[in-house]
């Protein structure tokens, strides 16, 4: 158990897998990763970024962290955000919550679980800034799963003010900032209708992903 065999048993079988299907897997996948996509994700366990969107390794650029925010004191979260634009040269970048997130569960209860309190702070920002909309759900469930819908929009649009992606798009660099959700009850994926590839585009895409949550919720 401490040298939790299963494990290294499960990677054999997935490495000996992967070299059946394509030989040269793995040499090829050694010399370079050249993905199209950066991916900002939660942590949750549940939401495994290259499977639920069947891409394999090398093709997708991944930082997680729990319930998908994107903080502009984060260094660690801005450092792949320009090592992915700048270095890497991907042309989208997508934020994508799920649906049933504990993070912004406990930001909406005010639950306290300790040092992680202060940064699920941020989503209480957002469901202090929402309130209204937020507290007319009359559904535990559906408020919460509202609340992480939010939350994506919010953290979408906090890409786009990143000074990573203001100067790629003023060196005109082609650059696509989507807000997705992720359903764990039946495994697919749903556009948040937020789609940003310039700053004059940040506003609309904003307001029209706040519509189209709103009616979603209608």
């Amino acid at each position: 158990m401490r040298l939790l065999s299963n494990l290294f048993d499960n990677n054999r079988a997935w490495a000996n897998g992967m070299k059946a299907r394509d030989g040269d897997f793995f040499t090829k996948l050694a010399t370079q990763q050249n993905p199209d996509y950066l991916w900002i994700g939660c942590a949750d366990s549940r939401v495994p970024a290259n499977e639920i969107v069947g891409l394999l390794p090398g093709e997708l650029f991944v930082h997680r962290n729990v319930a998908n925010l994107v903080v502009h004191s984060d260094l660690n979260c801005l450092s792949v955000m320009q090592y992915a634009v700048d270095v890497l040269g991907v042309e989208h970048i997508i934020v994508c919550g799920h649906y049933g997130c504990g993070g912004v569960r406990s930001a909406l209860e005010g639950e306290r679980h300790g040092l992680i309190d202060n940064w699920l702070r941020h989503i209480q920002d957002v469901r202090d800034k929402h309130a209204s909309v937020v507290n007319s759900v009359p559904d535990p469930g559906r408020r919460c799963d509202y609340l992480c819908e939010l939350n994506v929009i919010e953290q979408t649009i906090n890409v786009c003010k990143t000074t990573l992606v203001q100067d790629a798009w003023l060196r005109d660099q082609a650059l696509s900032v989507h807000g997705w959700i992720y359903d764990i009850n039946d495994g697919l994926l749903r556009d948040l209708g937020i789609c940003v590839t310039a700053p004059d585009e940040i506003a609309t895409g904003y307001a029209s992903a706040l519509a189209w949550t709103r009616e979603a919720r209608d």
